[in-house]
This record gives C-alpha cells, sequence and structure tokens, in this order.
C-alpha cells in the first residue's frame, strides 16, 4: 500500500516548500541558544543572554501574529521578504554590538526588532491547507509530517548553534541561524505556483482578528500553558544534569524528548481517526499533563532519559491535532494569523516557564523545577476541559448545506 507521505508529496511543489520551510525554521530553534552561547563566549553574563532570549521571544509573539495577518491579506511573498530582512538587519546589529563590546542596554533594541522574523512553519502549513483542504486524509498527513520537521529543528538547531559559538566565534549561531532564515524565505516565496491565495479586504470585509474565534481563544490559551512546559522542563531538565556532574548530558536529554515527539508524529500521521478531533486534543493536553509526573520522580539520569522519551510522545499528535482544529474553526482568510496565534502561546508560555523554574531552581533544587512543568500541565488541562464546550461549539464561518432530499449537512469536516 503506497505510503501516505508519499502520497502527498506527489503533488507538484510540496518538496520544494517543504524544504525551503525546513532551512527558514531552523532559525526558530537556533537563536535562543545561538545568542546565550554567543554572550556567555564573548564574557557576558548568563543573565544578559536570557534577558535577550526572553526579549527575542516576546517581541516574536507580539509582532508574528500582525505580520501572519499582513500575509493573509496581501500574500507571502509581499509581506515575508521585508519583514525577514528587517529581522535579518536587526540580528546583523546584535551581533556588531555584542562583538565591539556595547553598553549592554544597547543590545535589546536590537533583540525586539529581530521579533519581526516571520512565523515560517504557519506559512507551509498553510501551503499544505490550500493544496488538501478537501482532503481530509492528506491534510492530516501533512500536518503530521510539519510537526515532525518542528522536533527535528529542535533535535538539531541547539546543539549546531552551541557547536557553532564555541568552535567558531561566538557569533557564528546566530549568524548561521540569520543565513537560514534568509535563504529559506527567498526560496519559499520564490514559489509561486503553491503561495496561498491574498485575500484582500475592503469595506466590506470582516477585519476582526482570528483571535475572535472562541475556538481559537481556547486552544491559545491552553497552549500558553504548554508553553509553559516546555520552558520549565527545558530548564529543569539542563539544572538536574548540572546537579547529577554531567552538564553536557542535557542537551541529549531535551533532544531525546524531541526524537520521542517526533516518533509519535510519525507514526500519527500513517493513521486516520474518526470521531471528534476536540475530544482527542483533550486527551492530548491531559497525556501531556500526566507525563509531567515522572519527571519529578526521576532520581538519576536514565530514568529521566525514559521519563522524556515517554513524555515526549504525547506532543506531536496534540500539536497535529491543533493545527486540524485552527483549520476548522478560523475562515481560510484569517487562517495563518490563525496558526501564529499558537505560536504566540507557545512562546509566552516558554518565556514565562523558564524564567519561574530559574527562580525555583536557584531557591530549591532542580528537581524542583519539574513542579513548575506539573503544575503548567494541569493548568492546560484545567482550561481545555473549561473551554471544551467552546471548542465544541460551531467552527467561525461554518455553513450548513442542503443534499438533494433538503437534510442539512455540516461542510465543515474534523480532519484529523
Amino acid at each position: 500500500m503506497p505510503s501516505p507521505y508519499g502520497a502527498i508529496f506527489a503533488a507538484p511543489g510540496t518538496k520544494s516548500f517543504s524544504a525551503a520551510g525546513l532551512i527558514g525554521r531552523l532559525p526558530l530553534a537556533m537563536v535562543a541558544i545561538g545568542v546565550l552561547t554567543m554572550v556567555t563566549e564573548l564574557g557576558g553574563s548568563y543573565a544578559l543572554g536570557g534577558g535577550l532570549t526572553a526579549t527575542i521571544a516576546l517581541s516574536a509573539a507580539a509582532v508574528g501574529p500582525q505580520i501572519s495577518r499582513l500575509v493573509d491579506q496581501y500574500g507571502q511573498r509581499r509581506v515575508l521578504r521585508p519583514a525577514t530582512l528587517v529581522s535579518v538587519a536587526a540580528v546583523a546589529g546584535l551581533l556588531l554590538a555584542a562583538a565591539g563590546g556595547w553598553p549592554d542596554w544597547t543590545l535589546f533594541p536590537f533583540a525586539v526588532v529581530i521579533g519581526c522574523v516571520p512565523s515560517v512553519g504557519s506559512m507551509v502549513r498553510a501551503r499544505w491547507t490550500a493544496l488538501f483542504r478537501d482532503d481530509s486524509r492528506k491534510l492530516h498527513t501533512a500536518y503530521s509530517f510539519e510537526s515532525v520537521m518542528d522536533e527535528v529543528c529542535f533535535i538539531l538547531g541547539p546543539p549546531a548553534a552551541a557547536t557553532l559559538s564555541a568552535a567558531w566565534f561566538p557569533e557564528a549561531g546566530p549568524l548561521v541561524a540569520a543565513g537560514c532564515l534568509l535563504v529559506g524565505v527567498y526560496w519559499l516565496t520564490a514559489l509561486r505556483s503553491t503561495e496561498p491565495e491574498p485575500h484582500p479586504r475592503d469595506k466590506d470585509t470582516d477585519t476582526s482578528s482570528a483571535l475572535t474565534s472562541p475556538g481559537l481563544q481556547v486552544l491559545v490559551a491552553t497552549f500558553v500553558a504548554t508553553g509553559a512546559i516546555f520552558g520549565s522542563t527545558d530548564v529543569a531538565t539542563l539544572a538536574f544534569a548540572a546537579e547529577q556532574g554531567s552538564k553536557s548530558t542535557g542537551g541529549l536529554l531535551l533532544a531525546l524528548w524531541a526524537f520521542g515527539s517526533c516518533l509519535a508524529g510519525v507514526v500519527f500521521g500513517l493513521l486516520h481517526f474518526k470521531g471528534k478531533a476536540e475530544l482527542r486534543w483533550l486527551v492530548g493536553i491531559c497525556a501531556m499533563a500526566v507525563s509531567m509526573i515522572p519527571l519529578l520522580l526521576a532520581g538519576n539520569l536514565p530514568f529521566l532519559a525514559v521519563a522524556l522519551f515517554v513524555s515526549g510522545l504525547a506532543i506531536a499528535p496534540t500539536m497535529i491535532t491543533t493545527m486540524a482544529l485552527i483549520e476548522a474553526h478560523v475562515p481560510p482568510a484569517k487562517l495563518t494569523e490563525g496558526m501564529t496565534w499558537i505560536s504566540t502561546g507557545l512562546a509566552v508560555g516558554i518565556a514565562a516557564g523558564s524564567s519561574v523554574t530559574g527562580w525555583v531552581v536557584d531557591a530549591s533544587g532542580a528537581s524542583a523545577g519539574y513542579v513548575v512543568s506539573i503544575s503548567a500541565g494541569t493548568a492546560a488541562a484545567v482550561v481545555g476541559f473549561a473551554g471544551y464546550r467552546r471548542l465544541n461549539g460551531p467552527a467561525q464561518g461554518e455553513e450548513r448545506a442542503t443534499d438533494g432530499n433538503g437534510d442539512s449537512n455540516d461542510v465543515r469536516e474534523h480532519v484529523a
């Protein structure tokens, strides 16, 4: 039987925009570690590096949805290229300021402008949606593939950035990340045949944000808590490895966590589900919450490695189902913006989770950091349960059609 993944790549142009998207989204996983390593290699403090990475993340969270909203209105090529140039120019300014020994405060304006970086993953998912909007099975497989690519970036990106900055020169990690962004975005936007049609707005067009969708509000709120899971687990795991006398193992443990998610995403993409996607999403959120408990119980690195791998198995399937729900709850004219709001929620949660866990680890030790992870998982589950009725209600823009017998039928299909 032909592979579902082979079926989606049989469509013209899919291999090219997938490759371009992979290159273009690598910076998402490289910038934070690259900037932190650069700052410390140049003699700066971890506090300064952490402050810069948090500034970049929060700026991207604020600006990203606005860029994606413009993309929905004017098209990917017209918006992404100038936004990328602005972001890359800001990276260059940050590198020059850091290498030149400028005052610490001068680095932060550059970090804010770097936040103009577009959400490349959302742009690629929008192309898959435009191709397979009417084929739920292929769209499910495409979303699964994209989640796997996200995990591949987070497996390869951080160690690559850290190694470049430590082995070549301090600015190498962020510099290569900026180069990947430039190449990936310009290649992606050169592929006009698969670019989704823009939706120009006039006086009769709904100009409200995609976030007015009740379903999207629930998803974003839940993923703020999910981002806190990610951020807290990252910090607690690195601190735990350091306490165990094997600081270098921390990165490998996090890569194993991402690998568990990657493996689950591959398998999930081979399956076809019937029934409510909302229920599968809620089960996934709860599974992520429960999977945090063994991390707190880990007394050594081997136990923690197994616990992280198992925990990762719940991530990609939940992310895949989330993207399917966005496609169902957000009108096509606002799809890219809707997808980017999920990234925004994750970024805010990661920043908050990392910061809080840092304080907890300093005060009570590495294992206590996983209490933050469990708390964030519990919050995600509570929000999921509380918002389930809104998420399970009519999708924004949902219409009903009649068949030949005059009976009404839902036009929308759950696609994952």
